[in-house]
């Protein structure tokens, strides 16, 4: 009798009857993985190979006993346990990731409106001590401009 194991833990021998062994896919989403590309790569993975056994159940089911389809039953809820488990810690570091992001632009934004805050201050400060020390020099500025910008809007009607 020839049997053959596939990489979902289900052996097939050459009968037509199939047999489970307690195999789930959990160990790809191990601490050790690094990235969570590596874990959303494996997750889909995981998925595609979840998807096969089903297709694959779907297909046997008919000629299989009662007790190979617990079986089978059992092996599938343990994978898409293991699966539902990693779908979940990928979600919670997207959150995690995200919140730091959002953290660290609202840090950058803050800084940025300080130092814009502050420099609009100076020149607010720079020009009242200006007109203060010379306000002759800065109503002749203020009129100058102001013909200026009344030539230029004028030839525009």
């Amino acid at each position: 009798m020839d049997t053959n194991t596939n990489s979902t833990g289900t052996t097939a021998t050459g009968n037509g009857s199939t047999a489970t062994t307690a195999q789930t896919s959990g160990s790809s989403y191990s601490a050790g993985m690094g990235t969570s590309q590596g874990n959303t790569a494996a997750l889909r993975s995981d998925l595609t190979s979840l998807k096969s056994d089903l297709d694959a159940l779907v297909n046997r089911s008919a000629s299989m006993s009662d007790e190979e389809l617990s079986a089978e039953h059992a092996r599938l809820m343990a994978k898409f346990s293991s699966v539902r488990h990693a779908a979940r810690g990928i979600a919670s570091e997207a959150t995690r990731q995200f919140s730091r992001s959002m953290e660290t632009a609202t840090q950058q934004f803050n800084r940025a409106m300080e130092t814009g805050t502050e420099q609009f201050n100076r020149g607010m400060e720079t020009t009242t001590e200006y007109v203060k020390e010379k306000p002759m020099q800065s109503v002749a500025v203020a009129v100058g401009t102001g013909l200026l910008l009344g030539l230029l809007m004028g030839g525009r009607r």
